[in-house]
């Protein structure tokens, strides 16, 4: 995306995306994904938050259609996002189409890293309109795409 994204102010609200199967963190591929719970990562993220002066709200869907429409309000908005957009970072172009509409920063991440795992997962169709992509740290990809926020 050639267009500069507005920065970040503090008390800014920024959205967590989170797509599907991300809400079960902690029982699914805890080898993978580790053991910390969903609500643990959203307690995380709203933590790290308000130590940045952001507004952290954490969404997640199994619905193509709802983070769609998420996107489309981030976009209305003038929303920083942050979004794992779990499996459909591979293929929805619906999704590719809506986060190409963003008004404000958007940071793609990945708790593991895409390309050391199936071949499947490593090409994703958000990369190229995300201000970034943070990928393989864990948890801690969250952690740093949220402090890129506030570090333009």
């Amino acid at each position: 995306m050639s267009t500069p994204a507005p920065e970040v102010t503090p008390g800014q609200r920024v959205l967590v995306l989170n797509g599907p199967n991300l809400g079960r963190l902690g029982s699914r591929e805890p080898d993978v994904y580790g053991s910390t719970s969903y609500a643990g990562l959203v307690a995380r993220c709203a933590e790290l938050g308000r130590e940045l002066g952001l507004a952290v709200e954490v969404r997640e869907t199994n619905d193509e259609g709802e983070m769609i429409r998420w996107l489309h309000e981030a976009a209305d908005g003038k929303l920083p996002v942050v979004i794992n957009p779990g499996a459909f970072t591979h293929y929805s172009y619906a999704m590719r189409d809506a986060a190409a509409q963003r008004t404000a920063p958007l940071i793609e991440v990945h708790i593991s890293n895409p390309h050391a795992r199936e071949e499947f997962r490593h090409t994703s169709v958000i990369s190229a309109v995300a201000s970034g992509t943070i990928a393989g740290f864990g948890l801690g990809s969250y952690e740093l795409a949220l402090r890129s926020l506030v570090s333009g």
